[in-house]
This record gives C-alpha cells, structure tokens and sequence, in this order.
C-alpha cells in the first residue's frame, strides 16, 4: 500500500528557507552566502537525464542574459556530488549545481513528495523554481515546471520584475 504526502508550496512573498548544502566541488554553500544577491534557484529531478540535460544546457546557455539581469543561477537535485561532477563536465555547466540527497531542502521548498511503499520512504521530485530577491524574498515560485521554455519564462519573469 502506497500513501502520499503533498508538500507545503512557497509563494510571492514568503521568506525563502535557509538552507546550506554541498556542491559539485565540495564546497558548501548556505542562503545565507547569498544575501543581497538575487537568485534564480531551481530544483530538478536527476543529473544527466535527457529533460534535465535539456533544461540545465539551456540555463548555461543563457546564464550571460540572467546575470545581466542581476541573477545568480543555482541547480538543486536529490544526486550525490559525484554525479554532480559527471553532470557538469560533462555539459559544460557554469553555475553552481547542489547536491541535496536527503531531499531536506526539497522538503522546505516543497519540492518532493513523499510516499511510503512496502514500509520504505521514496521520494519524488518537482521541476521547481524560484526566483529570490537579495533581502531573501520570494518573488515567484513556479511549481511542476515543463523544461520546455523553462529558460525563456524565467527570463520573461525576470524582466516582469525589473
């Protein structure tokens, strides 16, 4: 028997949760080491999966228009640091990618849902973004994101925002 619990949402408004995690090059990074900077953070479900390579290509491509925009971009996925390591290598990524595989800060965003199967949790991600002001406020959170686009609407949003 499986049942599932739904996650709290974030929205427009509410402080962002603090968080600290480690990265693709074992550095840890907090919220905190971000303050007075806006951030586009985003939560995917796994490292090199072809939606996720999709989407992670598209914000390296476009990461010059984003920080033009004022924007630091952060990734933030269930993986260990060492997929992290392939990930990057391997598509050339030139943001800072977050190793979260306790799907703790997941569960501040509300970006997992949690469900028990056979007496075992399991955990499923949510294609999440959010995009953060430098006083730690949420000026939009997007849940179930497509990855088609997802760069472009995130873009459009920021220039919403100016």
């Amino acid at each position: 028997m499986s049942e599932s619990t739904k996650p709290i949402r974030l929205a427009k408004g509410d402080t962002a949760p603090n968080f600290e995690l480690e990265s693709d090059e074992y550095k840890h990074y907090a919220l905190a080491d971000f303050k007075h900077k806006n951030i586009v953070l985003y939560f995917y479900p796994q490292a090199m999966s072809s939606y996720c390579t999709t989407e992670a290509c598209d914000f390296r491509d476009n990461l010059n228009r984003i920080e033009a925009a004022g924007y630091t971009v952060i990734g933030v996925s269930g993986d260990d640091v060492r997929p992290l390591q392939e990930f990057r290598e391997k598509e050339h990524l030139n943001f800072v990618l977050l190793s979260d595989p306790e799907y703790e800060v997941h569960k501040l965003y509300g970006t997992v849902e949690e469900s028990e199967k056979d007496g075992k949790r399991e955990y499923t991600p949510i294609r999440s973004t959010f995009i953060i002001n430098g006083d730690g406020k949420i000026e939009d959170a997007e849940y179930d994101v497509d990855y088609k686009g997802h760069v472009d609407r995130v873009l459009a949003k920021l220039e919403e925002l100016k």
